[in-house]
């Protein structure tokens, strides 16, 4: 290859050959996989178990009631999370599609993916830069934002490295790619991303209640069978009794209360702007107690604008910018440009007139114009670098103190000067830039602060950029600027992370969750896409990239900050919804199972069937989903699943139900005298009953009247109820029961009710559950 030439058509094939195409590999999983991944998990798998069995004992209705429910909970998991997420899709659309290649000599247009490192490419205004390159000839200014976090575009000329996904906003150069596809900096962060992984805290929860379900139940299950085989039991009666336990043991609509709150929640959030992408996204939003924010695009708006304009004597701010103005192009896209002409509209010193402009000069590091004063008289006006305007002007110590005050502070500084036609000039004014805070950024922090989350500032600009912006949206504490980032890192040492880049984000979001923290990533660059996929909750703002968006859990979908706010406190009324069925599915099944135990030595037979716990499944456990509209209130702290807590509460309150189950039950067989078949009559009422009893008290943290039930909680509820009273009543699907006997237990249940309230308050209180 030589310089003038580029690669040889020959040479460029073994290349692409060797080093493969200027893409990402596409790792999106495929539809079908993410439609059978919904049945293989704990929930699925106890169901599929007992549809087996159900199809060896040939009792294929209960099978295929069985396999409904199975389906229904894929279904819905599945179709509501059907907006796939296309991370590694958006990046490559984010790779220039066309590029301008020298090959054999010649300029020609060639499709992106098939650059090889060697090649020589032409940058122009408006051109993505198509792999990482090195810049040989020519002066260009780069965007780097959505890729480093500078906020400042950079002026680049030969030898400057930037990177696949810069955009060129003004200039022209050539340049040679240096690494293509996967080996691009854009292409490890691809790679960040499609390795990025955190397990949900919805799938930690279903887990951790499937297991000590399975555990708890399946010891008494083992007792179940020994009772039975002491009373020499056949075999044919033992293997349905032993299926009503392991149905009695399965919390089947849990995977769907998930589903179905997560959906209400976010139906909420959408009309407030917040659209989640994954329906674990708002139950992390309630949990989170770290919210790492990105500065440049996220708490500031990612445009310059003068921060401050300084007059010597003589000079007012309006003189200033409207000198500046005359030596700035109109309508480029150049920002530093478009930012003072933006000030000066304002501003504007009528009697000047530009006669001729000559735009910013990469070498000179400055724009000049030549004007005629209010007065005619013939000026030059000079804008640029105070080191560059400097050296051709008059010393002026009161600028150089302006400047350096200014610099101080993070800002990019320039200072005009004027004079005329080859004579020394004179410095008049000093103009500082800035990617100032959005307007809402510092009330969104206070209100996070107020409900218990912690906002940390990474960004990639140096530490004093990032302090200035720090202190004027309220983020106070330590800036950490090494490289590498310290290894024993803890959210409480540092307030800000400064200088970081993209791989340092991602690990700095794993190093807090290693500390136990449920944490939250926002950002809008493809620079923080990996950090957006590891945390538990990314979220993507309105301005950000395809890439970003696509790798976020949440997507603001309006200008500003607000609906973080929105989604953390959406997300804990969320969260309190799981919380209530999810309690009331431990303590349920707890209690049926132990009372399969208990009915076999009451009666010496199984005080359920199948059938009749098929029936309670379907009606019991699915009108129980109502709670996904229950009125409940946020919490003002982040939320916590605390599954052995919950579990131990769970057990005690069930132990407390049994003993009015048992008592239900002891006096229908020796009391009333019911045989076999009634007393399972009354065991489903009595399960139904006292069901709502716990779910009523299940649904608030406080006394179960602290607040007003939800409309569709109160209808499933008479339903349920109303249901099976009339089966019972009626004889249908089981043996008739006397209304008289149907009252009297559905009386009991609310003294059920008041009783496991009182001791829920005292459990509650001593376990932390809230």
């Amino acid at each position: 290859m030589s310089e003038t030439n580029g690669l040889t058509s020959d040479e460029a094939r073994r290349r692409l050959t060797a080093s493969g195409a200027n893409t990402v590999e596409d790792v999106t999983p495929h539809p079908l996989k993410r439609a059978l991944a919904k049945l293989w998990a704990p929930v699925p798998w106890m169901l599929e178990t007992a549809i087996v069995l159900q199809l060896i004992l040939g009792d294929r209705v209960e099978a295929l009631a069985i396999g409904f429910l199975l389906l229904f909970n894929a279904g819905l998991g599945f179709f509501q999370e059907g907006r796939a997420q296309a991370t590694l899709e958006a990046l490559r659309s984010r790779l220039a599609i066309t590029a301008s290649v020298r090959r054999d000599g010649l300029w020609k247009t060639l499709p992106a993916s098939e650059l090889v490192q060697g090649d020589l490419v032409k940058l122009s205004l408006g051109a993505v830069v198509p792999g990482d390159v090195r810049i040989l000839e020519g002066a260009v200014l780069v965007d780097q934002a959505m890729l480093t976090g500078e906020s400042i575009p950079i002026e680049a000329g030969p030898g400057f490295v930037t990177y696949a996904g810069a955009l060129i906003k003004r200039g022209e150069g050539t340049a040679e790619i240096t690494a293509t596809g996967v080996h691009t900096k854009f292409g490890r962060s691809a790679e960040l991303i499609r390795t990025a992984h955190m397990e949900s805290s919805e799938q930690k929860a279903v887990f951790h209640v499937v297991t000590n379900l399975a555990l708890f139940n399946g010891g008494i299950t083992l007792l179940l069978v020994a009772y039975a085989i002491h009373l020499s039991m056949p075999l044919a009666q033992i293997a349905p009794l032993v299926l009503v336990a392991i149905l009695a043991s399965i919390p089947v609509a849990l995977p769907s209360m998930f589903t179905l709150a997560a959906t209400v929640g976010a139906r909420a959030v959408a009309k407030l702007g917040v659209l989640p992408t994954r329906l674990s996204a708002l139950d992390e939003a309630a949990g989170m107690d770290v919210l790492c924010a990105d500065k440049t695009g996220t708490l500031t708006r990612n445009e310059l604008a003068v921060t401050d304009c300084r007059g010597l004597p003589g000079y007012d701010q309006g003189q200033i910018l409207s000198l500046a103005a005359l030596a700035s192009s109109d309508g480029g896209a150049d920002p530093l440009d478009a930012a003072i002409h933006a000030a000066a509209q304002s501003t504007k010193t009528e009697g000047w007139k530009l006669v001729s402009f000559i735009p910013f000069d990469p070498a000179k590091k400055m724009s000049e114009a030549t004007a005629t004063d209010p007065k005619g008289s013939s000026t030059r006006v000079v804008k640029g670098a105070f080191a560059v305007v400097a050296a051709i002007a008059e010393a002026s110590p009161p600028a150089s103190l302006m400047v350096d005050e200014l610099q101080a502070k993070g800002f990019r500084v320039l200072v005009v000067a004027i004079g005329a036609a080859g004579a020394l000039l004179r410095i008049v004014g000093v103009i500082a830039l800035s990617d100032p805070p959005r307007q809402d950024s510092s009330a969104l922090i206070s209100q996070l602060r107020s409900l218990g989350v912690r906002t940390i500032m990474v960004t990639g600009d140096a530490p004093v950029t990032a302090r200035v912006v720090a202190e004027a949206v309220g983020i106070s504490g330590a800036i950490c600027s090494k490289a590498p980032l310290p290894h024993d890192l803890h959210a409480q040492d540092f307030a800000v992370f400064a200088s970081v880049l993209p791989e340092d984000k991602f690990a700095l979001v794993q190093a807090f969750q290693k500390d136990g923290h449920i944490v939250g990533m926002c950002g809008d660059g493809a620079n923080d896409a990996p950090a957006l996929r590891q945390a538990q909750i990314g979220i993507a703002v309105f301005t950000a990239t395809d890439v970003a968006k696509s790798a976020a859990g949440i997507v603001l979908t309006e200008p500003g900050l607000g609906g973080i706010v929105a989604a953390v406190q959406e997300g804990r009324v969320t969260f309190q919804r799981i919380l209530t069925y999810t309690f009331r599915s431990i303590i349920h099944k707890v209690v049926q199972v132990l009372l399969l135990l208990a009915g076999l030595i009451i009666s010496g037979t199984a005080v359920l069937t199948p059938l009749l716990m098929v029936m309670m499944m379907l009606a019991g456990d699915f009108f129980a989903l109502s709670s996904a509209t229950d009125n409940v209130r946020a919490s003002s702290t982040p939320n916590v699943w605390r599954i052995g807590n919950l579990t131990i509460a769970g057990i005690i309150l069930g132990l407390c139900d049994l003993v009015f189950c048992i008592a239900s039950l002891t006096v229908g067989r020796f009391v009333l005298g019911l045989d076999n078949r009634t007393l399972q009559s009354l065991t489903v009422v009595t399960l139904v009953f006292s069901g709502q009893a716990i779910f009523y008290v299940s649904r608030e943290r406080k006394h179960l009247w602290s607040s007003r039930p939800g409309k569709w909680l109160l209808l499933s509820s008479v339903f349920d109820i109303g249901l099976f009273s009339s089966f019972a009543t009626q004889g249908i699907l089981m043996a008739p029961l006397s209304a008289s006997i149907v009252a009297s237990v559905f009386g009991a249940a609310i003294l059920l009710a008041l009783c496991l309230d009182a001791i829920k308050i005292v459990l509650f209180r001593h376990l932390a559950i809230a």
